[in-house]
């Protein structure tokens, strides 16, 4: 063998050497896991029946916590746990459930749903949907009867939700909604308004179709987004603006684990759930090794009710996460569009409606921020002939991925800063949900009309985001306890002093999940603190982390009995607290489609089960009430929202005082 040939050689085997180290137990299902599954299922008894059948979801089957946090203890010292893959899937007209065994190429077991829900809708079954309205012919006269050439409509699917008087006699169906797409690619402009289409999933055949009124369709003009469509005057454009690292990025990324300043954390995709991060642990300017803060964290559902009651709408209470799914409508991000030039990207897979792997390339950007903020500073003017400023620049660690549910998109942000926080982000953009009227103008209307007049001939339709994220905390190991420090007006009844009053701090541990409940708008206001009772700092204190609303703290306005109160019925207060449980992990139930919420975090609490000391997780929602205004159309600009899990005695003193200036700051040698 030549030398170079030898020096090839040894690069392959360094590499293949790096990435079996960096195997990790919560790295998602590999495109190469994805196929074996499939070949697996459909070479079984269940794949060579005559009875079609569609994949629902493949993902990673997680070893149990106890097990990944004794791999991550000593790596070495532990074979990384097996790999396993959950499956659901329909055939024959059921929801089967199947754990493979990928080591072993097995089924491991198999199992049918008999309860209420349906998983999630596939792309495949979706897109064959959309298609079945252009060969009926009452849908043809429709659109005729309009005005509206057939080869410029489009349709579209929507989940039916669950109402009991109106019963589908436990039929898997859907509801389409068109749209004319001439003239613009804003589509959502421009709906067929006045026609429902039910649609039967399991034979793929229209089953009840209405047209009850005609109202004009929007035009097509002042629609289009594009900047390629736009005419002048133009608005203002200032300067290029850029970013730059000149010496290089400050964190690496090794398999699926991302090193950054003081952090470590684990990042992983999911067909339901998006980003996932996991194992998210900082050190201190005391010690190198790394404390637990976050064992998992991700959006466990997005529920978006609308409040039109009418025949046309009064089902749109879409539940993005459990009815479609995060993953396959995750955005492959641009560079300088939805990242800066200094982020890295990362790609992410799922199965489609065959079974077969998917690649969204850069579904994920991790990228280091620096807006000019600052983490602190200070000025003492107090010294004789000395002035001091002392400051740090406020630089973090983003990780980003971008969802289209639909009309809109969300963008979704973990940033982690060198202070110990960790900060939350969800931003909303992308196109209203309209409907079609006949006013032009807001004086022309009369009475209840569900929503605001945004442009000629539409009506942009009240409705809600609420956005939960599943948190199972681990504040310097699993064994936490949820407090709320709530600050009670005290009357002075000292007479030395003048005030007649001032407040105080009383803490309550949550001993059930009954007290672990939070409605912000309801209570005192509060630190909402996870501790643990067996760690203390020096002075004494339990070490803690609190988590910090930062506004879009709405709840649900339906009444208890409505059917999409019902289901998600989470949503009447921000915060449950729940002791772990592998199996709960999404907040609407893991079968949400047509769910009767049986199987949701209401239910699961009513249990009221021991939270205190023992290993506990937040399920924390945001909430946005959107009434929409002319600024929304024809394309809404960034609303964001976020919350903070923010250190609580959880070091010794502030982090960042003997921390470096990132940039060309003074420091002393």
């Amino acid at each position: 063998m030549n030398p170079f040939s030898a020096q090839i050689l040894l690069h392959l085997l360094c590499f293949l050497s790096l990435s079996f180290s960096y195997r990790h137990p919560l790295d998602p299902l590999e495109p190469s896991e994805i196929s074996a599954i499939r070949n697996k299922i459909k070479s079984s008894l269940l794949g060579s029946s005559d009875s079609p059948f569609g994949f629902h979801y493949v993902g990673l089957d997680e070893p149990d916590k106890l097990t990944v946090l004794s791999w991550q203890s000593d790596p070495s010292s532990h074979p990384l746990p097996p790999r396993r893959a959950f499956v659901i899937l329909r055939a024959g007209g059921q929801t089967h459930e199947l754990y493979i065994d990928i080591a072993n190429n097995s089924i491991a077991s198999h199992s049918i749903h008999l309860g209420n829900g349906y998983p999630m809708l596939n792309l495949e079954e979706q897109s064959a949907v959309a298609l079945l309205p252009f060969s009926y012919s009452p849908f043809v006269e429709s659109v005729k009867k309009r005005g509206v050439e057939l080869k410029q409509v489009l349709c579209t699917t929507s989940s039916v939700g669950w109402y009991a008087e109106r019963v589908y006699d436990g039929r898997r169906v859907m509801k389409l909604q068109c749209f004319v797409a001439g003239g613009t690619v804003n589509v959502y402009m421009r709906p067929l308004e006045g026609i429902t289409i039910l649609v039967d999933l399991e034979v793929m055949d229209i089953v009840e179709y209405k047209d009850r009124f005609v109202v004009p369709v929007p035009v097509a003009a002042g629609t289009d987004y594009r900047a390629s469509t736009q005419i002048p005057p133009y608005g203002p454009r200032g300067n290029r603006v850029v970013v730059a690292q000149p010496e290089g990025k400050g964190f690496t990324i090794q398999g699926n684990l991302v090193r950054w300043a003081n952090w470590e954390f684990h990042v992983g995709f999911d067909a339901r759930a998006g980003l996932v991060i996991s194992l998210a642990s900082i050190s201190n300017e005391e010690s190198s090794s790394y404390h637990s803060v976050l064992y998992k964290g991700f959006v466990s559902e997005l529920f978006v009710p609308y409040m039109d009651p009418s025949e046309e709408w009064y089902y749109k209470t879409f539940f993005d996460n459990g009815e479609y799914g995060f993953g396959p409508y995750s955005s492959s991000l641009k560079p300088m569009i939805d990242c800066p030039t200094n982020a890295e990207y990362m790609d992410g897979y799922y199965a489609n409606g065959d079974g077969s792997p998917v690649r969204i390339p850069n579904v994920f950007c991790i990228f280091e921020r620096y807006a000019g903020d600052t983490s602190w500073r200070h000025t003492e003017i107090m010294l004789p002939e000395i002035v001091i400023t002392e400051a740090r620049e406020e630089v973090s660690l983003v990780v980003r991925t971008v969802t289209t549910s639909g009309n809109y998109d969300y963008v979704f942000d973990w940033e982690f800063k060198t202070s110990g926080s960790i900060k939350v982000l969800a931003g909303l953009t992308g196109l209203l949900q309209i409907r079609a009227t006949d006013y032009t103008q807001s004086d022309q209307i009369i009475g209840e009309q569900h929503g605001e007049l945004v442009a000629p001939n539409t009506i942009g339709v009240y409705h809600d985001h609420y956005v939960t994220y599943h948190l199972d905390l681990d504040v310097a190991g699993p064994v936490n306890s949820f407090v709320k420090a709530s600050l009670h007006t005290v009357r002075s009844k000292d007479a030395t002093t003048p005030r007649k009053s001032y407040w105080t701090v009383i803490k309550e541990t949550a001993k059930t999940e009954a007290d672990g409940r939070v409605k912000l708008s309801t209570e005192p206001p509060a630190e909402l603190l996870v501790v643990n009772p067996g760690v203390k700092t020096k002075l004494g204190n339990t070490v803690g982390y609190r988590l910090i609303n930062n506004g879009a703290a709405a709840t649900s306005l339906l009444t208890d009995d409505d059917y999409p109160q019902i289901r998600a019925g989470y949503s009447k207060k921000q915060l449950w607290v729940t002791p772990y449980n592998k199996s709960e992990k999404w907040v609407a139930g893991l079968y949400t489609d047509q769910s009767r919420g049986e199987d949701n975090l209401a239910a699961w609490s009513m249990r009221n089960r021991p939270i205190e000391n023992t290993d506990i997780v937040l399920w924390y929602t945001m909430g946005i009430h959107h009434i929409p205004s002319q600024e929304d159309f024809p394309l809404m600009p960034m609303l964001t929202c976020d919350f903070e899990l923010r250190p609580f005695n959880f070091f010794e003193r502030n982090q960042l005082i003997s921390t470096k200036p990132f940039n060309n700051g003074y420091w002393a040698n």
